[in-house]
């Protein structure tokens, strides 16, 4: 019996020698920021696309048949917004599971971590796609305040092949500056690196993992928007987290849609991989890890780890994905191609981006007329989107229109409507020193010479062109040669009263700039971020998209017009401005 009970534990010896002492490939695949693209089908156009999670699919599909390899898949936020298809899930087809929900659960998601862009549609509905999932939904960094713990989880372990990952995610703590409270109404959103402090420490005790995998709705760069490496709350933290907060071995990014495959040191001088993807499932992240059993120590022991960038474009789509949910592709198709009125005007987007536009004086109109205020404030909501005369569906306004802003009205003074107005004009137009300069204000490097984009080839903007605000309701000119905080004058307002800067004003103005996006009213108008809220006065139940669906359908017939409110002076040097920087972004 002894020689019996020898014999069998030197084969369990050798079997579990046979299973540990080896070395497996671990691959990690990450989309983030997909916004939509469910289908191969553009449906802002009517045309088909060129990426979407039905080519994901495939690829997914190739991978997971190669039985050399452990395959696990996560989703870093950004995905309940961005188009009609996800519209029509969340607002139309609102009985039964979520089918966002029932199409990650068929794709097998592993998990996922929660973006700004997912509270965009409200609590009942990310409650709903939450409670839909079978995954994990993280963000340790979002805080219940009625329990003083995290209202989505912190993070999840996955074990597969015998390999445990554990999984921590975080969105921006940027979240109050740019979405109504009602939409987060008792939820927190703390620092990260505060957050990934308290919690990795534990992670790594009580998990054990073999790999820590950072899930970051947040982007690399923290000086992006005039913040600094230690601004409180910083909206682009996940460098600085992997920097300063030992443990992670692989930090997943989004928020940026940039693209990031690189390697840094944290302060221990661990090696951290950082990936992140390009936005509508144009790319995915990767990380392919080699792991070798320790068998003297008991753990596996990363070997190597390197990034890899997927473009989607490469993949046909999933035949069996299509098939499943033909159905749905249809409901979404005949939604999005729903007439509901006729245009009379073609109205671009991109004649926002060098000034008086029918494009932007069509939305303040309407914001005037649905809200009763004296003044109306809104930027070009699309860089380079056109509709043109004939009929409107609704998938033209979702061009038009891209977020789900709700509608404020807001009081303000009118020194406080000029310094909004400086300040948007300041970070949008250059000082021109004559006819040969250029309008726009574009990113320049230290020798002063245009700074271009790798993705587009063409020149950076200063900003971001949804923060070129302009106003109706209000007759003023721009003068591009006088320096930052200098070029507006305001005559009078556009019904003939006298424009006073002590004067209070009912201001229409879309939620995201209301609290605080953009900066247009704390660093603009100088009006602290917790007093934002006290100025409110009124705010649509949903968002401004449906009532301009609901007015063009009420009124049939549209016909926009430009209104000639405001104009930039000199003329002769917008003129030649406009047409040159419109070549060089256009051309």
């Amino acid at each position: 019996m002894q020689k019996f009970l020898s014999k069998l534990f030197i084969a369990f010896l050798l079997i579990t020698n046979l299973i540990f002492a080896q070395t497996v490939k671990v691959k990690i695949v990450e989309t983030s920021d997909v916004h939509g693209a469910i289908f191969p089908h553009d449906f802002l156009q009517d045309k088909p696309a060129r990426t979407s999670l039905a080519q994901v699919m495939t690829y997914l599909k190739e991978q997971r048949a190669d039985t050399n390899q452990v395959v696990f898949l996560l989703d870093n936020g950004d995905i309940l917004q961005g188009n009609p298809a996800i519209y029509y899930i969340n607002f139309e087809k609102k009985n039964g599971k979520h089918l966002l929900a029932d199409i990650m659960n068929y794709m097998k998601y592993d998990a996922g971590t929660v973006g700004n862009h997912d509270i965009d549609p409200g609590k009942e509905v990310y409650n709903r796609f939450k409670n839909d999932i079978n995954f994990d939904w993280l963000a340790a960094n979002a805080i219940d305040e009625s329990t003083e713990k995290p209202f989505f989880k912190p993070y999840t372990t996955i074990e597969r092949g015998g390999i445990k990952i554990a999984v921590f995610g975080m969105i921006t703590p940027y979240v109050p500056n740019w979405l109504p409270e009602k939409l987060w109404k008792g939820i927190r959103f703390d620092d990260m690196i505060e957050t990934a402090q308290k919690w990795v420490k534990k992670i790594r005790a009580y998990e054990q993992p073999d790999l820590l995998i950072g899930l970051f709705h947040s982007g690399v760069d923290a000086n992006y928007g005039g913040q600094n490496f230690e601004a409180f709350k910083n909206e682009n933290a996940s460098e600085l987290v992997a920097k300063l907060v030992p443990g992670f071995d692989i930090v997943f990014v989004g928020h940026d849609h940039q693209g990031h495959n690189y390697k840094i040191k944290n302060k221990d001088d661990g090696e951290v991989l950082i990936l992140g993807t390009q936005a509508g499932a144009r790319t995915l992240a990767v990380a392919n890890v080699t792991l070798k059993f320790d068998k003297h120590c008991g753990f596996y022991e990363v070997k190597e780890k390197q990034g890899e960038i997927i473009d989607v474009r490469n993949y046909t789509p999933d035949q069996e994905f299509l098939s499943r949910y033909k159905d749905l592709f249809e409901e979404i198709k005949n939604y999005s191609s729903q007439k509901i009125g006729e245009n009379k005007t073609i109205i671009k987007s991109s004649d926002g981006l060098f000034g008086p536009a029918v494009a932007t004086d069509f939305i303040n109109s309407l914001q005037l007329e649905l809200t009763g205020a004296d003044i109306s404030f809104t930027p070009p909501f699309s860089f380079n989107d056109e509709v043109g005369v004939g009929d409107l569906f609704v998938r033209d306004l979702f061009s038009l229109l891209r977020y789900e802003n709700y509608l404020y009205t807001m009081e303000l003074t009118g020194k406080e409507i000029k310094d909004y107005l400086e300040y948007s004009y300041g970070n949008w137009f250059n000082q021109m020193k004559d006819e040969n300069d250029h309008l726009l204000r574009f990113k320049k490097n230290d020798k002063g010479e245009l700074v271009f984009s790798n993705r587009t080839n063409s020149p950076e903007l200063f900003e971001r062109f949804y923060n070129y605000d302009v106003a109706t309701g209000i007759e003023y000119t721009v003068d591009v040669t006088k320096p930052i905080g200098e070029r507006i004058k305001i005559e009078k307002l556009s019904d003939g009263r006298k424009f006073d800067p002590e004067k209070k004003y009912k201001v229409a103005i879309n939620s995201y700039r209301g609290s605080g996006g953009g900066g247009h009213l704390t660093k603009g108008a100088g009006i602290p971020k917790e007093e934002l809220k006290n100025r409110i006065l009124n705010s649509t139940d949903t968002d401004f998209r449906y009532y301009v669906i609901e007015y063009i359908k009420k009124k049939k017939v549209i016909e926009p017009k430009l209104i000639g409110n405001w104009k930039v002076i000199p003329e002769n040097y917008w003129q030649a401005g406009k047409q040159r920087d419109h070549q060089l972004l256009f051309n």
